[in-house]
């Protein structure tokens, strides 16, 4: 029972440590009552140990995920439950193998696999097709940016490793207390965590950039809140053009350099891709920039292409009846006076409806009943690479398409592409008015400090508006809002360490788990 009990306090609190209602320093804690759990089976001459551990661990786990991501359930049902059902049995799985090697190797070396391996599951769920790297750790200090301005040298796996180093240190102190009942181990323990915490703190201060920039642009961002269920797929395309000229025409000015967004799928009628030009959207480009010829243009736009010839499908085209295919997209449409129109299709798909991962497996026993996120009804096609879109002004700007900004490496790619600013185009009213257009909101802060770029993001509904490139919020908007914002947003250059070399820590982690994975292997169980 003391085991269980240990379980669900770690459960809770890395749960009441998540973005954007909890308290981030709890996360420091998270695991320690669950590796006292661990430790306590280890060290106790009982049966069925590994079955034991993975249950304490799936209990810990579910909490989290339950607290954490209910939100996925108001989006569908299966989905949501799948989500956190799944997410929490790899977590237990993590934790399960952490046992097994512990039980061969000494405390620094099962620690060290520990934090290793997790760092691995993380990267993990970044590149693999079931990919929901929600509630990888470094994410929690998304509300606390103050704390983190070292993520332009890390990325969030900083943030990751800081998390799971200081839960180490204070389990191995506590331990030792809980052995030795000597008090100067706690006052140790003391001073260690206030260097283990506090000197990342003290750096962040440190390195914090100074924010404005000689160059600017004048963005505006339209957030026309519209209910996906009743509204966004009923409407046409005509009355979505009228309602974004009227949120956005009080901001347009003649003859000024300006940036447009408009959401994610906002066009969601479904336009054939040859004839975009004799589109809705296209007159309404038409129209905006007859009213401001230096204006810019980025909006979400459902679009589909048909494909006869099969040499010419892919792994992601739909199949509709013999002899035709489609390829369905989930674009952001580009346009401004010197240059033809120009799209980019998502290519970070949200699991499940979007991105049918190991169909040949799955499809026979699911059907079509997959996570559902806010995307559409189909398989999505995407692009090889992340585009930035020049400007009138010759700076760029990445037009990032809702799940795609939860993935920290992956943005750099725009960057190291020659964008200036950061566009976010997304659709956040799946989710009700919950903690998941929060989260979502929130970090955009952490792809803000990552690269050092202004963020400029317009939802359908959720939260619109300016991030600067140290995380802090220009201006935004509240939920269920219909609004447009207007803001000069610094138009900011250069490369930080982490857009140039990613996710590095990640790549060590692989190499450090595979050579604690072998040594246990090839020895016999030690004690600690």
């Amino acid at each position: 029972m003391k085991n269980i009990v240990l379980a669900i306090i770690s459960g809770l609190l890395l749960a009441f440590s998540w973005p954007t209602y909890g308290l981030s320093f709890l996360s420091f804690i998270g695991f320690v009552p669950l590796l006292f759990a661990e430790f306590n089976l280890r060290n106790t001459k009982t049966s069925h140990t590994k079955w034991k551990v993975f249950g304490l661990a799936y209990l810990s786990f579910l909490i989290w995920n339950i607290i954490s991501t209910y939100w996925l359930y108001f989006s569908t049902p299966f989905g949501g439950v799948f989500a956190i059902v799944a997410n929490s049995l790899l977590m237990s799985l993590v934790f399960l193998l952490f046992h097994i090697v512990a039980k061969r190797v000494n405390f620094t070396a099962s620690a060290s696999f520990l934090i290793a391996l997790w760092l691995v599951f993380e990267k993990m769920h970044l590149n693999w097709e079931f990919s929901w790297p929600w509630l990888n750790l470094g994410n929690v200090f998304s509300e606390n940016t103050t704390w983190i301005q070292w993520y332009e040298i890390t990325g969030t796996f900083g943030g990751s490793l800081w998390v799971l180093f200081s839960n180490v240190v204070i389990f191995k102190s506590l331990l030792l207390f809980k052995q030795h009942k000597d008090r100067s181990i706690l006052v140790r323990l003391g001073l260690k965590m206030i260097g283990v915490i506090g000197i990342p703190i003290l750096i962040s201060v440190f390195i914090h950039p100074e924010t404005g920039s000689k160059t600017n642009i004048d963005t505006i961002v339209l957030q026309p809140n519209i209910d996906p269920y009743k509204e966004k797929y009923h409407t046409d395309d005509s009355g979505i053009s009228e309602l974004l000229t009227e949120l956005s025409s009080p901001f347009i000015k003649k003859n000024k350099n300006q940036l447009l967004l408009a959401p994610e799928t906002v066009f969601a009628e479904g336009t054939a891709m040859n004839q975009y030009l004799y589109s809705q959207a296209n007159s309404f480009s038409k129209n905006m920039l007859l009213k401001n010829p230096q204006l810019n243009l980025l909006y979400g736009i459902s679009m589909g292409e048909i494909i006869r010839d099969k040499t010419l499908i892919s792994p992601q085209s739909n199949f509709v009846r013999k002899g035709i295919w489609i390829n369905d997209f989930n674009s952001a449409v580009f346009k401004n006076k010197e240059q033809k129109t120009k799209f980019y299709h998502k290519s970070k798909l949200v699991v499940g409806v979007e991105n049918f991962p190991y169909q040949s497996i799955l499809k026979p026993i699911l059907g079509n009943i997959m996570i559902d996120l806010g995307g559409t009804v189909a398989m999505k096609t995407t692009q090889v690479e992340r585009t930035a879109f020049k400007m009138n002004n010759n700076n760029s700007v990445a037009p990032i398409i809702c799940y795609e900004s939860v993935y920290g490496e992956y943005v750099t790619e725009y960057v190291r592409n020659g964008a200036n600013i950061l566009a976010i185009i997304t659709n956040d009213a799946w989710w009700g008015e919950t903690q998941g257009h929060q989260q979502h909101w929130s970090y955009a802060k952490l792809r803000a400090i990552e690269t050092r770029r202004a963020v400029a993001r317009s939802a359908n509904t959720g939260i619109s508006g300016f991030i600067d490139k140290d995380g802090s919020v220009l201006k935004s908007s509240e939920y269920n809002e219909k609004i447009a914002l207007n803001a000069e947003l610094p138009l900011y250059s250069g490369v930080t360490f982490y857009v140039k070399y990613g996710d590095y820590i990640s790549r060590i982690a692989q190499f450090l788990a595979l050579f604690i994975l072998l040594f246990a292997i090839t020895r016999r169980k030690s004690e600690i």
